[in-house]
């Protein structure tokens, strides 16, 4: 079987969740419909690309052992393709990222990795289209057109009735963090004060309408409180979303709350959810007992799942971003104990299971492109030699022509791009200016 088959892909895609009641809201997950909002706000015009300059990295702990030879392929420059030959496919002109297999439904979430690679790339034509197709189709507003707030529905595609708009109000707190750094990076990048503005804007909406504390800290929810917290002492979390370097960067711009509680919570979570898996590995979804502190997997009967899959591949790319960015000691430690068994499937067969159970128990034969191309990232960081393997046994043979696997895996080209992103990458100046 391919390695990110239609059906493991769709089935592992992130999990968004309907408020109308919990029961219909997990059960709603999967929709699709657009909806063009009568409230927009003003979107900056492109501004010019930056000039070209040779980018610095912002780590000061020592370099890990390099392989004794170079990678066969030249990271920066699948970097440069694979973007190019991305917006082609899966960006329309006007700036909506379109999901392929799902019925070509947007996302929040597809938005927001469009915005996030386009100021990478220092290409702000494609970072203004993406966010003022965003601005106009995704905000939230309630039956009256009242805007509610400035996060995102994480859902627009063709309803029921085959009339196009957002199908599922609800937000998805992950896309949001990634669409508030992007904005951030390039306010920083382009010299644009609107777009720090709008991220300000979205920041305070997260911290009010995503944020919970519990026992005295505070944590990141996915979504909407009625969404997520389905009784009094039980919370839903997914660990995938949790993104300390980002929760760093709103730091530096916002001290009007404690974003860095967020990066303390978030490594309890990732390090104490994933000891409910038998080997140790992260959880696409997990249950958080409030009274206790303990952290469970959720009911069986759940739509949401505990399991390590496509949600939980996201975890590698997360964390290493904060280590690779900030010389982050939790996140080397928490790399270095949470892909140990990944690290001996690997060691003994030369392949990955796109899904492990809590149990430690392959659930099916295929593979994942993805997951090769999140662990990757995190390897290059603690195990170079492993990295390179997977590099070669597994990434280059699945790319041809700037795309992943086939022209259809929009989530593949995702993660892959930001997994082989080189961490020279992104400019120093833009994660810490002073």
């Amino acid at each position: 079987m391919s390695y990110n088959s239609r059906q493991g892909l769709f089935m592992g895609r992130t999990l968004r969740v309907s408020i109308v009641t919990f029961t219909i809201m997990l059960l709603s997950l999967w929709g699709c419909a657009p909806h063009q909002l009568s409230r927009r706000s003003p979107t900056p015009s492109p501004p010019q690309s930056s000039p070209s300059k040779t980018p610095s990295v912002y780590r000061e702990y020592p370099e890990p052992e390099a392989p004794q030879t170079a990678l066969p392929i030249d990271e920066s420059a699948i970097i440069a393709e694979s973007w190019t030959v991305y917006k082609e496919k899966f960006i329309q002109k006007d700036g909506r990222v379109i999901d392929y297999e799902a019925s070509d439904r947007s996302t929040s979430e597809g938005q927001a990795y469009g915005m996030l690679r386009a100021v990478i790339a220092d290409d702000p034509t494609t970072f203004a289209l993406t966010l003022e197709w965003s601005q106009n189709n995704l905000k939230r507003s309630g039956t009256n057109g009242t805007l509610e707030d400035q996060l995102w529905v994480w859902k627009w595609g063709r309803n029921q009735s085959g009339n196009w708009g957002a199908i599922d109000r609800n937000f998805a707190s992950d896309a949001d963090i990634d669409a508030a750094t992007a904005l951030i990076l390039a306010y920083r990048r382009w010299n644009r004060p609107e777009y720090l503005d709008l991220a300000l804007t979205k920041l305070e909406d997260l911290w009010n309408l995503s944020t919970k504390e519990v026992r005295g800290k505070r944590y990141l929810l996915p979504g909407p409180v009625a969404a997520f917290v389905p009784s009094p002492s039980t919370v839903y979390l997914n660990p995938s979303y949790l993104a300390p370097f980002s929760f760093r960067l709103f730091a530096q711009v916002d001290p009007n709350h404690d974003w860095l509680s967020l990066v303390d919570s978030s490594y309890q979570v990732l390090k104490e959810s994933s000891q409910v898996s038998a080997v140790g590995l992260p959880s696409d979804w997990i249950a958080f007992d409030t009274e206790t502190g303990q952290f469970q997997p959720l009911p069986p009967d759940s739509p949401l799942k505990s399991s390590y899959s496509f949600d939980a591949y996201r975890v590698w790319w997360r964390v290493a971003w904060d280590a690779a960015w900030f010389n982050t000691p939790e996140a080397f430690s928490y790399l270095g104990t949470a892909t140990q068994h990944l690290q001996s499937l690997w060691r003994s067969s030369s392949k990955l299971p796109a899904r492990i159970d809590i149990h430690g128990k392959p659930t099916v034969t295929y593979e994942a492109t993805s997951q090769y191309a999140m662990l990757y990232s995190a390897l290059r960081l603690i195990k170079p030699a492993m990295a390179r393997e997977l590099i070669e046994q597994k990434l280059i043979p699945q790319y041809q022509e700037g795309i992943w696997d086939d022209q259809s895996a929009y989530y593949t080209q995702n993660l892959a791009w930001l997994g082989l992103l080189p961490t020279t990458a992104i400019d120093r100046n833009l994660l810490n200016p002073s």
